[in-house]
């Protein structure tokens, strides 16, 4: 290693850098653990200042920045990015039900970074080329673990995201069992391409899960259907026939009846009943179940 007229450590490798961040590492460490409490609540200010994790309530930042603290250091000493990434995963999981966004994770751990540096700066500033050393030392790990837990908290993020788009999917459009081989999908709103993706996905899974005979799709607050929708409707039915199941389509609106009719859509597929009670009524026929006469006599 040589050095400039200021001291300023100049014309060292990879190789050599990697030497000295197996040596200063451990120092820098207990540096940062001897200094825990004081660097943690200048920390904590810090993100008050900035205005971040509002959402969370004192207590709650105290709680989590300790914890991230100690495992930002934990990885510094080990290096080991598994570790990390498991961490912030489930740092992820614990403060994205809070509301916290991802440039405030992004945003917190940058200024854990920056306060731990100047920690260093001040311990070190008397001596320049070590200092350099220290900081060349630091800066590749700090990087690597704010990138870690970035990536690993907008990986989250979007999971969560896609799980309550699943949920909310699912809710939309419930199979329901109504008696024995018997389901009903009532649905509501705008019926496009992917959700009756999801409808098909949904009802055959029903299916085979109730062992259902017959099927009530009721669309009576479905405002509209286009043509791709209609022949998705019509391929439903198919695959349900596949697998042993009837469908009564209930509810149609005059719109859409006119729809079905000028784009040409195959109605000899389709069993349809005016209304839901009539689909039910239907589908207890086909079943073979008894139904009430007027005089309340139970027929056969």
């Amino acid at each position: 290693m040589t050095s400039n007229e200021d001291g300023r450590a100049t014309g060292r490798g990879p190789a050599e850098k990697s030497r000295d961040a197996d040596v200063l590492l451990p120092e820098l460490v207990a540096h940062l653990r001897e200094h825990r409490t004081r660097l943690r609540q200048e920390w904590t200010t810090r993100i008050g200042d900035a205005h971040l994790l509002q959402a969370m309530t004192s207590q709650e930042v105290a709680a989590e920045t300790t914890s991230v603290y100690d495992n930002y250091v934990e990885v510094l000493e080990t290096g080991s990015v598994e570790a990390l990434q498991h961490y912030a995963r489930d740092l992820s999981e614990r403060i994205i039900p809070r509301g916290v966004e991802t440039h405030e994770v992004v945003g917190i751990v940058l200024l854990l970074r920056d306060v731990l540096a100047r920690s260093l700066f001040e311990k070190y500033q008397r001596d320049f080329a070590l200092l350099n050393r220290v900081l060349d030392a630091y800066e590749p790990a700090a990087n690597r673990i704010a990138n870690t837990v970035a990536v690993s908290f907008v990986d989250e993020r979007e999971r969560v995201i896609r799980q309550q788009q699943d949920a909310i999917l699912e809710l939309s459009t419930p199979v329901l069992p109504v008696r024995e081989r018997l389901l009903i999908l009532p649905i509501i709103g705008v019926l496009d391409s992917e959700r009756a993706k999801q409808l098909t996905v949904q009802l055959l899974n029903g299916i085979r899960t109730h062992r259902a005979k017959v099927v009530v799709i009721d669309i009576t607050g479905v405002p509209a259907i286009d043509q791709t929708v209609a022949n998705h409707l019509v391929q439903t039915v198919d695959a349900s026939r596949l697998m042993g199941a009837n469908v009564i389509i209930t509810g149609l609106s005059p719109d859409i009846a006119r729809t079905l009719v000028t784009i040409g859509v195959d109605l000899s597929k389709m069993d349809t009943v005016g209304d839901l009670q009539g689909g039910l009524e239907e589908a207890e026929r086909m079943l073979g179940y008894a139904s009430a006469h007027p005089d309340g006599a139970m027929g056969p």
